[in-house]
């Protein structure tokens, strides 16, 4: 391990157990107080301690935030995985389960259809999604407050992957206030021309939509119209994953 690295874990774990000095930051590494500083900034930066009006160091919301969103990840996983299986073999489609993770949105799960054997989709568990390019992305956006939607969009570039994509913000919102009147999303080739996707949304015991649940083919397997018909199984996996993770209808 890194002499940096080391340095960063001490000073993190010394936080933990209460305000720490620059002085003792200094000693608790046998540095001077400037090498400790720029370490604690830096940790500052990413929210991993937090320097308090008194001056001094305590352990930051960062790392607690990771923590709940591996969790919270795992949580989702382990609930919904029975649930996606069950809703691939009754539509025969590719099933995924994507969540809202940092400032990305990612697969967390995915179901593959033996449709696609000859045919491989381009998306990974593990990988991040198009956050305006996607249904999963889209219905997650579309029901975020208007402040964290707007904090998360304010990192995208815009880019036209395919005629049908949503590529500037006005017509995006546009697309979102449908998403949420209507309360489901729909991917009509938006990232790869070939990729036909429903989504509807994943809500937590907050009753804050936290995920997304897909169910996607490529055009040749079924068109939009054809994805559409699965929606009622989409929202019973929808809502009994929810009430997995304690949301009451």
């Amino acid at each position: 391990m890194s002499q940096a690295v080391q340095r960063a874990i001490e000073l993190i774990q010394r936080s933990a157990e209460g305000p720490m000095s620059l002085s003792d930051a200094a000693d608790l590494l046998d540095v001077h107080k400037s090498t400790a500083l720029r370490i604690l900034q830096t940790l500052e930066a990413a929210r991993f301690v937090r320097k308090t009006g008194a001056g001094t160091y305590v352990f930051g919301s960062g790392l607690i935030e990771l923590s709940e969103l591996t969790l919270g990840s795992m949580d989702l996983r382990q609930h919904a995985g029975g649930l996606l299986r069950d809703l691939q073999r009754r539509t025969g489609h590719t099933v995924h389960l994507a969540q809202l993770i940092g400032d990305e949105i990612i697969y967390v799960d995915k179901v593959d259809s033996p449709a696609f054997q000859a045919v491989q989709l381009p998306s990974r568990v593990g990988h991040a999604v198009s956050i305006y390019a996607s249904a999963v992305g889209k219905v997650i956006l579309a029901y975020l407050p208007r402040q964290e939607r707007d904090r998360l969009l304010s990192h995208v570039v815009f880019e036209r992957y395919t005629p049908t994509t949503f590529a500037d913000r006005d017509s995006l919102e546009v697309e979102l206030a449908g998403i949420r009147q209507r309360g489901w999303a729909v991917d009509n080739g938006e990232h790869d021309s070939y990729v036909m996707c429903v989504a509807v949304p994943v809500r937590d015991s907050r009753g804050q939509t936290v995920a997304a649940i897909s169910v996607t083919a490529i055009e040749v397997v079924a068109t939009l119209a054809k994805l559409e018909e699965n929606l009622p199984l989409l929202f019973a996996t929808a809502r009994d994953v929810s009430a997995e993770m304690g949301h009451s209808a």
